[in-house]
């Protein structure tokens, strides 16, 4: 029986039975965040911690907290910018788009309002044109290809 119990990581406190640890992927959210000022450009930042490189603002969802909630405190953590969030992009979920584990994020597009300054894990936060874009992070390159020939559709 013990021997059972430490493939287990909770013990049912009503019966003493040992619970299988559940495998689930991290809940996320990430911000398109266009300037109103700096025309068809959008905001990323360049982490500080690994994985390394430039990615769209964003991070974890906390226990009790809203994805739109933790969109906001994410795009003035790390950028100081005041969103306001205007629709809901889509939702990324492929196994390996974190080297970290599985991740879902929900992406948001939103409008910031501020001084653009790197904060929180950020090292640096810069706006970019879709043609200059630096190489990115995660599946954020896909995410913003998704974003562009979305936004650049012309009406038939």
């Amino acid at each position: 029986m013990i021997s059972q119990i430490k493939k287990f990581h909770f013990v049912c406190p009503h019966c003493g039975r040992a619970i299988p640890e559940l495998r689930r992927p991290a809940l996320t959210v990430d911000l398109i965040i266009e300037l109103p000022e700096a025309s068809n450009r959008i905001v990323l930042i360049q982490r500080k911690n690994p994985p390394s490189g430039w990615a769209l603002p964003g991070g974890f969802v906390e226990y009790g907290e809203t994805v739109e909630a933790a969109a906001i405190r994410e795009a003035r953590e790390e950028t100081s910018l005041e969103v306001t969030l205007r629709n809901l992009f889509g939702v990324y979920s492929a196994p390996q788009r974190d080297p970290r584990g599985h991740t879902v994020s929900v992406v948001f597009t939103a409008e910031g309002r501020g001084e653009l300054q790197a904060g929180d894990d950020a090292g640096a936060a810069a706006a970019f044109a879709d043609d200059d874009l630096p190489e990115l992070a995660f599946d954020h390159q896909k995410i913003l290809r998704d974003y562009f020939l979305n936004k650049n559709k012309v009406a038939v």
